[in-house]
């Protein structure tokens, strides 16, 4: 309904009845309504959406994965720039210069060092490597001298060991030390010479050299198991380690090889004559050079057990509670008879290893026929 004031004052002035319209049209056009400026379409950057995912009774079920489609490679960089790839050329340019080589330098002498103190402290569990460096400590001057110490000892006045402070100084210091040197040679020596022997006798085979070989070393073996027992048995304390007695025993050599060149050149008659020298000439230097290590342990035994040659003492140096003091005479004899069982065990084994390789004749040169 549209009321208009102008239109109810009639003619007359006075005021009319308001007229009801019923039809629209007869109201007039409405005012236009103002159109304002068509803003721009927003945009948001993504591609329309889908139809939502499916819902099964209220579970999301995933999109299913397409294994056909390969992923891009990821990008780990986090936004440094990527660097290129060295080829085999700069490679091999970079280590050639001075610091990349000096730094692989240091690198592997720590490699070895680290790799050698691991092996000294394996063998150190087995092998005192400490006490084998003592024995092997000598020269040529000193070999040679000790060498004819062993076959001339009748001259030889001082039989003394000469001591740096606590410890006994060095073999090739002191011609009286023991060493092992002479007699590993000796070992080997008599090896080589036993299969020269055999060649000469047309019994040389490999298994005879080895034979040779392992019997000699298992009658070291049992020599030193022998010295060893009866020092416990008969309970006597002296200064000789297990090491001193092995390069005592190993003196032998000596005499054994002395016989067996005399046989070969004079035959039986030159080896009984060079073996009954030399095996004086063992026992007499064994005495002399024993007796200072045998008998001073009787004084030794009543203070404490020290260490000599540089480590402790071994199982039978120590004193036993329940016996005799050692500076009784039971003690001393003791010693004196260990000593002389030692000076004549040395002769006899010389004799058993070497008799069965007596040669039946003197080795002659062959004469060359003249024209």
């Amino acid at each position: 309904m549209n009321f208009n004031a102008s239109r109810n004052v009639g003619q007359g002035g006075g005021i009319r009845k308001a007229k009801r319209v019923s039809d629209v049209a007869a109201m007039g056009a409405p005012s236009p309504t103002p159109q304002f400026p068509a803003s721009p379409a927003y945009n948001p950057g993504f591609a329309p959406a889908g139809p939502p995912p499916p819902y099964q009774e209220g579970i999301h079920l995933d999109n299913p994965q397409n294994f056909a489609s390969v992923a891009p490679a990821a990008n780990f960089n986090y936004g440094f720039p990527q660097s290129p790839i060295a080829n085999p050329a700069q490679l091999g340019s970079m280590l050639q210069q001075p610091v990349v080589q000096d730094m692989a330098y240091q690198y592997g002498n720590q490699l070895a060092a680290q790799g050698k103190e691991v092996v000294r402290q394996q063998l150190d569990k087995y092998v005192a490597v400490s006490r084998l460096r003592y024995y092997f400590a000598v020269d040529t001057r000193y070999v040679l001298r000790k060498l004819m110490l062993i076959l001339f000892p009748f001259t030889h006045k001082e039989w003394m060991l000469k001591y740096d402070q606590e410890s006994p100084v060095q073999p090739r210091f002191d011609l009286n030390a023991p060493d092992l040197y002479i007699p590993a040679m000796g070992y080997v020596t008599y090896i080589l010479l036993t299969g020269f022997i055999l060649g000469l006798q047309h019994r040389f085979s490999p298994e005879q050299i080895s034979i040779q070989a392992s019997s000699a070393l298992a009658y070291i073996i049992f020599e030193m198991l022998m010295y060893l027992v009866t020092l416990y048995i008969t309970n006597t304390s002296t200064n000789l380690r297990t090491l001193d007695l092995l390069a005592f025993s190993g003196y032998k050599y000596v005499v054994m090889i002395g016989a067996l060149l005399s046989g070969l050149v004079l035959g039986g008659t030159g080896y009984y004559c060079s073996l009954i020298y030399c095996s004086l000439a063992l026992s007499y230097f064994l005495v002399k050079t024993l007796r200072v290590q045998v008998l001073s342990g009787s004084q030794a035994s009543d203070a404490a057990p020290g260490p000599v040659y540089g480590y402790g003492g071994s199982a039978y140096d120590a004193p036993d509670a329940y016996s005799r003091p050692a500076t009784s005479s039971g003690g001393t004899k003791r010693r004196v008879y260990f000593l002389l069982f030692v000076a004549i065990a040395q002769p006899l084994l010389s004799f058993w290893l070497t008799y069965r390789l007596l040669p039946d004749s003197p080795v002659t040169t062959p004469v060359l026929p003249t024209r």
